[in-house]
Order: structure tokens, then sequence, then C-alpha cells
């Protein structure tokens, strides 16, 4: 389970998401339209020449794991600490959202367009093929969403939480995480996230939903120049 942990985001790109990505042995970036994230085989010595190639001037990517100097060619835009939690609870016992939608590529714009408002973390527009998503309808407007992204080992990452503003503090978030967790359980996964460091209100819920914190990192935001 640590080999996964310590470097997640190069096990999902060069493992199960090999299909949703691009790069070389050293280094690998999800494809356009999936999930501005990229990763590296050894991450303390990053092979950005070997990524330049296959970005583009004006995309920004987050990279997890990595804090030395900025190579020639790029840009470093912003830089924090988040944790990775770990479920470590028992099975719940039911589906705690069964009127939840699956999204589809039908919903694609709707999800880009609630996770720009809300920003919950990288996400394009093709994000939902990552992995199952399900979402919460008020009158055909998606309000609310919850899904996968990454896959490493064992490690199933749970992604994409958001609610609309207009519609916070129904739960609605909450019970999605726990349809999602719940289903990968079933399926013989680990379920895990992240959560910025800073962000005090999510560690506590999801620390009270069953959720461990076991590793800090380094999260930056760089661009190619």
């Amino acid at each position: 389970m640590e080999q996964f942990l310590a470097n997640v985001v190069w096990h999902a790109l060069s493992g199960a998401h090999l299909k949703y990505s691009i790069g070389t042995d050293s280094a690998r970036r999800y494809a356009p339209d999936f999930s501005p994230i990229i990763g590296f085989a050894d991450p303390q010595w990053p092979d950005f020449q070997a990524l330049r190639p296959f970005c583009e001037t004006g995309e920004h990517f987050y990279c997890d794991g990595w804090s030395g100097p900025v190579p020639r060619g790029w840009r470093l835009e912003q830089e924090a600490t988040m944790f990775k939690m770990l479920w470590d609870a028992e099975l719940p016992d039911a589906d705690a959202a069964p009127e939840a939608t699956q999204l589809g590529p039908e919903h694609a714009a709707q999800a880009l367009e609630l996770a720009t408002l809300t920003q919950p973390g990288p996400f394009g527009i093709r994000a939902l093929e990552l992995g199952e998503y399900f979402g919460i309808f008020d009158g055909g407007r998606l309000v609310a969403m919850a899904g996968e992204r990454m896959a490493a080992g064992p490690l199933r990452e749970i992604s994409g939480v958001c609610t609309h503003p207009d519609h916070q503090g129904r739960g609605w978030a909450q019970r999605l995480v726990l349809k999602l967790l719940r289903r990968e359980m079933r399926r013989g996964e680990t379920p895990f996230l992240h959560v910025m460091s800073a962000n005090e209100g999510a560690r506590r819920l999801y620390r009270r939903l069953g959720f461990t914190e076991v590793r800090e990192s380094v999260v930056r935001v760089v661009a190619p120049l």
C-alpha cells in the first residue's frame, strides 16, 4: 500500500490509467481534457525535459511530491501542501444516496461547469471517463457530484466532490462520498482522497466519516513557458 501512496500519480498514469495518459517511461501526464496532472517515475528528480514535448504553452499542471528547483522552461504558479487520506472504517451498511444519478458523457458539460464554479481540484471535460461519478440534480441542473479519479494498485481515489453554493448544507457531498466508497470496498478496493492541508473543515469532515490522514506532501501548479 505504502509504495503506491508514495507516488500515487505515477502509479496511476503508468498503470491502470496508462490509456488515458501520454508521455515517456520517466514522465507522464493525463491526456488533454482529462485532468491536468503530471507524474514522474522519480518525483525527487523529475524529468521535465522528457515531459515538455507533450505539453502546450498556456497549460497548467498539478504536480504532487516534488519540491526541488523549478527547471528552465517552466514556471511555478502555486505551492501548498495536501494530505492523502485513507479509508479506515467498516463498510457502510447501505447505499447512502440511492437517488443519485450515475453521470455519463451527456453530463460532462454540466460537471465541468460545476467543478469550475466550486474548484474541488483539477478537472477536465473528460474527467467522468476516469471512473464512476454520481450526481444530484435539481430541476435538470447538476447541483452536487462526486466521483473517482486515480487508480493505483488496490487504491481508488474519490475526487471531484463538490456542491453548488446555492445547495450546500444538505449533506449531499457526504452521502455521495459514502456511496462511492461502499461501491469501491465491495469491489475489493481501498478508498482514498486528497485534501488541502489548509482546508481544516474538509479534513474534519473526512476524519469524522472514517478517513485517516496518512501522508502530507507538497503540491505545486506549474506551467510550461
